[in-house]
């Protein structure tokens, strides 16, 4: 299976690579997300550790069912052959109706089909009000003219 765009990345394959992953955890679809990564893929979120699809899509499962109305932006800031290294935010409420904005770092690392081999995330989140909020668009894919992170000055 190949996944599109193939490393080595050029700036605009990373910019694309770094969308395509945004849409995909925006539909909060673990099934489709997880078959992005390879099926040994490796992953380091917070304090956890995953691997393989199946742990992934369980990881996923169980993270969406607790933050609600997840809206997330991604913004490559460094890539190279086969590696990229992204920014992110995202927004999300508990089932308590308290909202949270998260920031953090990635760094992706590809095989030959352009599968993801191996995550590395850290994350910060912290409180916002609901009136913080900046990430509004309808849930799913987060439209073309919305700001990116640089442009809300995160």
């Amino acid at each position: 299976m190949s996944r599109p765009p193939l490393p080595p990345f050029s700036d605009a394959t990373a910019a694309e690579k770094a969308r395509l992953a945004e849409d995909a955890w925006n539909s909060r679809d673990p099934a489709r997300v997880a078959l992005a990564y390879t099926p040994g893929s490796q992953w380091r979120n917070r304090a956890e550790f995953v691997t393989g699809r199946d742990d992934i899509e369980a990881f996923l499962s169980r993270k969406w069912q607790r933050e609600l109305d997840y809206r997330l932006i991604k913004e490559v800031w460094s890539h190279t052959a086969n590696r990229i290294a992204v920014r992110f935010a995202y927004e999300y409420r508990d089932d308590s109706g308290h909202w949270f904005r998260a920031y953090g770092n990635e760094n992706w690392q590809f095989d030959a089909d352009g599968l993801m081999e191996r995550r590395i995330a850290s994350i910060n989140e912290h409180p916002i009000t609901e009136a913080d909020r900046k990430f509004l668009w309808a849930l799913g894919r987060r439209p073309d003219d919305h700001p990116g992170l640089s442009d809300l000055g995160f």
